[in-house]
């Protein structure tokens, strides 16, 4: 008896068979019903009866009437005008497709990447908003492309529109447009922005979007802005030039500078504050001073508030000032003049005279010596500095940011800080979050470094894998954005040309991964436990013992291929995308050559 159906074969029947993470996929290949299905969506969804909570998978979720968001979406839109409005819920749209990204690699684990894309519009449908239809998707890891094309019906955000403001003159699904970018570049690992081109709020029948890689819509996308994928154009229109990057004590050049990521972005409800604040003061003559650990990129905040200050055709000079020997710091700030002191053969400025005009940025400001802090809080507070040897006094027309990694507030108590000089500086704080706390910008972040060093170090690497990426969101980064950094041009360099990276090739200087027992699942990857599932420990991570996890991991990943392959090495070299030599020399390094 003939079967009438044609023989389908799912993506992850092929992942398992053969061992490889397909790099490339598309909606038309998945066969009907192909898991997660909304009813293994549904699963996930638990009603507390009685308890006050309702939870989908780990997260907390609320009822809410949808003429209740409508009457927010209008207070917000007669409070702050359409453009910020719309703004505000593209973000928040964003916030609620990152979670739902991370709900599916959570309770989905296995899933190819096809799979859990597939899962988006089933979830999003799942939450009441809009009924999601996919008229279809693709993408190329390899290539780092993606294209997607979607039809809503019943839009809730539409619809809400039309009760409080009739019909629109543009598309108004801002929130619903915001829910697939951030779920789409949460897996994908690359930003993927949506747009909507017809909506029912103009009077369509249903609403149709399309999704691509941000840098197909081109530099003057408003999604880019919306989304925190770039900053407000520059005042003055130009940016500025960087003064006197041939003096050693410049803390860096300006390739090094932008070499951290140029421009600062993110899309987290903490880089948003600090953004919002930046934005807020650029345009005065106010004194910032940024706060943050080390490593949380100070530095590029400030060169962005210049940019977008008054003076950003005016010099903008970085002064590392733990970097400045006690006895110079004088000198150095206020300049010299000719036989000041032994050596001094030429007369030269200091860095408030190369800063005149711009913007002095004074990083690591809690390094200065008592006394030196006595002679900067005269400079800021008379505006006028005196080289050393030198009677005339000059106009000190700079505009000044200080930056701590360090609570200045304790160092006054502590008596290691000028309490008249933080109140000085102290005039606008603004905090600059830690990677651990704006983990939703980590696959931006990653974005932007892959392509920095894939052209600094000329390397085709095609980018991360999945467990990798999962493994960088589960991080607690001690060294924030500069450590995400150094780990993606680590791998970069790495990972084998045209290759992707992967765990081994990034967590190589006994990173504190913390005691996380990975396991490796039926594709072949590292699935590593949920916080909530680790065991609560008062001590320090054993950077020892998470290393030899790691190994243990790599070792049972060898394993397992030369048993998929009956002991060939060739192939199972193939599955990993090895060369046979490579995972010869790495199966002896461990002992396994010769074993099935």
């Amino acid at each position: 008896m003939k079967d009438k159906s044609p023989f389908l074969v799912s993506l992850a029947d092929v992942s398992r068979s053969t061992g490889k993470m397909l790099s490339k996929g598309a909606f038309s290949e998945l066969h009907t019903g192909a898991s997660p299905t909304l009813a293994e969506l549904t699963e996930a969804l638990h009603f507390a009866l009685g308890d006050g909570r309702i939870w989908l998978n780990d997260q907390r979720m609320v009822l809410m009437q949808s003429q209740v968001l409508g009457r927010l979406r209008q207070e917000i839109i007669d409070a702050f005008g359409i453009d910020l409005a719309r703004g505000i819920f593209m973000r928040v749209g964003y916030m609620q497709g990152v979670r739902d990204a991370e709900l599916i690699l959570k309770r989905f684990p296995n899933q190819d990447l096809t799979h859990a894309l597939a899962a988006g519009p089933r979830v999003h449908t799942l939450e009441g908003f809009v009924k999601v239809e996919t008229k279809q998707f693709e993408f190329d890891s390899d290539k780092g492309s993606y294209f997607g094309e979607f039809y809503w019906y019943d839009s809730s955000e539409a619809a809400e529109h039309i009760a409080h403001h009739g019909l629109a003159s543009e598309p108004v699904c801002w929130m619903q447009t915001g829910y697939p970018s951030g779920y789409t570049s949460t897996l994908f690992g690359r930003p993927v922005i949506f747009r909507e081109i017809e909506c029912s709020g103009v009077g369509a029948s249903r609403c149709y979007v399309v999704g691509q890689n941000a840098e197909e819509w081109g530099e003057d996308a408003p999604e880019r802005a919306y989304l925190g994928l770039e900053w407000p154009r520059s005042r003055q229109g130009k940016r500025s030039s960087p003064a006197s990057h041939q003096d050693a004590e410049v803390s860096r050049d300006v390739s090094d500078r932008r070499a951290g990521g140029d421009p600062v972005v993110g899309v987290s409800a903490s880089f948003l504050r600090a953004r919002l604040m930046v934005e807020k003061v650029a345009d005065t003559e106010a004194t910032v001073l940024l706060v943050g650990e080390s490593g949380v990129g100070k530095e590029l905040f400030s060169q962005q508030l210049h940019r977008l200050s008054n003076r950003a055709d005016k010099p903008f000079v970085a002064v590392n000032c733990a970097a400045i020997p006690e006895t110079l710091v004088e000198a150095e700030l206020f300049g010299v003049e000719k036989g000041a002191f032994t050596g001094a053969v030429a007369s030269r400025p200091g860095y408030f005279e190369r800063a005149a005009g711009g913007t002095l940025f004074l990083d690591e400001i809690a390094s200065l010596a008592y006394a030196a802090q006595g002679k900067l809080l005269r400079a800021l507070q008379q505006r006028v500095i005196e080289r050393v040897g030198g009677s005339k006094s000059i106009a000190a027309d700079v505009r000044v940011i200080a930056a701590s990694n360090v609570d200045l507030a304790e160092e006054v108590r502590a008596g290691r800080f000028r309490q008249d000089l933080y109140f000085r500086l102290c005039v606008f704080p603004i905090f600059i979050p830690p990677l651990r706390e704006r983990r939703d910008d980590i696959p931006l972040l990653v974005d932007h470094f892959l392509r920095l060093f894939r052209e600094r170090h000329r390397r085709k690497v095609i980018g991360l894998t999945r467990r990798a990426m999962n493994a960088l969101l589960d991080y607690d980064f001690p060294g924030n954005i500069r450590e995400l950094q150094n780990l993606i041009e680590r791998g970069v360099i790495f990972a084998e040309p045209g290759g992707f990276i992967d765990l081994q090739h990034m967590f190589t200087g006994n990173e504190p991964l913390g005691v996380s027992h990975p396991s490796l699942t039926r594709d072949g990857r590292l699935a590593f436990p949920s916080e909530a599932a680790l065991p609560q420990k008062a001590d320090p991570p054993d950077l020892s013992s998470a290393s030899s996890q790691l190994k243990s991991a790599e070792i049972d990943l060898y394993r397992q291929a030369l048993s998929s392959h009956g002991g060939n090495v060739s192939a199972a070299a193939r599955s990993l995308g090895l060369s046979r030599a490579k995972l010869e020399y790495r199966l002896r390094k461990h002992g396994l050559f010769g074993q099935v």
